[in-house]
């Protein structure tokens, strides 16, 4: 029925180069009980990224097969399955890419599949978008972190969570058919063992990431998506500078132009402030930390002192002159957000 998704990878955009360095399937039935998982490492053929944050050692990445030689074996898993995966647009995007290089094209996409992210505000009382904060709302139990297959249990234990409540019939029911007639490839078998991770990982739990965790959702999925890459890209880079790049030609991928992903930036680091003045113990570092995610959006101090000026005065008046008050720290839509597709979609 269902094959929930997680990977780890070298970085946020396929488009720069990165890859996957960690993949887990977790296999459900109807009723969300599972019936299988698989997991192994990945050769990214490049260097690892954030290992303080993923924890896949350079010996075990260099040990492990490539995803060429994975890929018959990953597509027999989600073959008939709605695949899921906890900001799914991200996951397919990195899982698509992977295949493209082998010149093969798989039907993995947010349109025919289910984010645990994006149903998490229809099922359980959470506005947080992480998948810890939404594992614990829904008393989903939390295994090894910053893993595939820790995260694709935790996924998979929020679908069941949703499935245990939703109406019948589901309301994904037509997505039950319509995978059923995807058009998988059918690719050379190769028996080719997973190799997992020689060490158990504790990643790094930086201050940003208390931050990031405390940002609220907003109500349009393609947009929470990009911010959840957002908060992985800021609990990631411990160098602000090198995490620009990375971030460029991803508003496209979730159906953002350009516009509307600057006015999201703007938005978030003003989020950011509020949540940072909140917990603040010392202004001065944690004007350092706003000024590091402000570079690393593309952004110049000048966006801090106005992100730290609506901290003080928080209420200002609503565009069409309304009189319900915006507050600075609110995460909304961003004026210029299009629905179309990702140039990648099936």
């Amino acid at each position: 029925m269902y094959a929930v998704l997680d990977v780890e990878t070298t970085g946020l955009n396929p488009g720069s180069r990165h890859r996957v360095a960690e993949i887990a399937i977790v296999l459900l039935d109807h009723r969300g009980r599972v019936q299988r998982e698989w997991c192994s490492l990945v050769n990214p053929e490049r260097d690892l990224g954030p290992q303080h944050i993923h924890g896949i050692q350079v010996a075990d990445a260099c040990r492990a097969p490539t995803f060429d030689c994975l890929a018959g074996k990953v597509a027999e898993l989600l073959t008939g399955r709605v695949v899921a995966a906890h900001n799914l647009r991200f996951h397919a995007m990195f899982l698509r890419h992977e295949y493209r290089l082998i010149g093969v094209h798989v039907p993995v996409h947010s349109d025919v599949g289910l984010c645990t992210m994006a149903l998490a505000a229809q099922y359980i009382p959470v506005t947080s978008r992480s998948l810890r904060d939404c594992c614990v709302a829904a008393g989903v139990r939390l295994g090894v972190w910053h893993s595939a297959l820790g995260n694709a249990r935790a996924a998979a234990g929020l679908l069941a969570t949703y499935l245990s409540v939703a109406p019948e019939p589901l309301p994904w029911a037509p997505l039950l058919v319509a995978v059923q007639q995807l058009p998988w490839p059918s690719l050379p078998g190769q028996e080719v063992n997973p190799v997992v991770r020689s060490t158990r990982h504790s990643p790094d739990e930086h201050v940003l990431s208390q931050l990031v965790n405390q940002l609220p959702r907003v109500r349009q999925p393609q947009a929470d998506g990009y911010l959840a890459v957002l908060d992985r890209a800021l609990i990631s880079q411990r160098d602000a500078e090198s995490g620009t790049d990375d971030l460029a030609g991803l508003a496209a991928e979730f159906g953002l132009d350009q516009a509307a992903a600057a006015e999201l930036h703007d938005t978030y680091l003003r989020a950011l402030a509020r949540t940072a003045m909140d917990d603040c113990d010392a202004p001065g570092a944690e004007r350092r930390d706003l000024e590091r995610m402000a570079r690393l959006l593309g952004m110049g101090p000048d966006a801090v002192d106005a992100a730290l000026a609506g901290v003080s005065s928080p209420d200002v008046p609503s565009p069409e002159g309304e009189t319900d008050a915006i507050r600075y720290g609110d995460m909304v839509l961003a004026a210029g957000h299009t629905d179309r597709p990702s140039g990648h979609s099936p």
